[in-house]
């Protein structure tokens, strides 16, 4: 029987590579959410359940949802403008977005697929 040697690591440049890919496939996920929120209001309303719901239980999470609480106040255009944007405040938004699941499973998977392809082929 071997013993573990510990966690297991990964070379820095794989890690940033693996990160960049999350990063891109949520961008991607947010672009198409971005196309519901500007054709359809109930997004948003779904949107904003969601962070109410949340701010009664969010506990460590709280700064953020206050944030997106913010921004479902403004106009659908605004919020999918801050959905796609590629900045630093998006980026960590879109790790508590309160769009989950507006786009089905196997949406999904087509969306990060398609991005793994283009990853995979740069």
């Amino acid at each position: 029987m071997v013993a573990a040697a510990g966690p297991l690591r990964y070379p820095r440049a794989v890690v940033k590579n693996r990160h960049g890919l999350a990063e891109e496939r949520s961008l991607a996920l947010h672009r198409e959410i971005a196309k519901r929120v500007r054709s359809d209001p109930a997004v948003l309303e779904l949107a904003r359940g969601r962070v109410r719901d949340a701010l009664a239980n969010a506990g460590a999470a709280r700064p953020w949802y206050q944030r997106w609480g913010e921004i479902l106040r403004g106009s659908p255009d605004d919020v999918a403008l801050l959905l796609i944007d590629e900045g630093e405040e998006a980026r960590a938004l879109r790790q508590t977005t309160p769009f989950a699941n507006v786009v089905s499973p196997r949406e999904r998977w087509r969306i990060w697929r398609e991005v793994a392809e283009r990853w995979d082929s740069a």
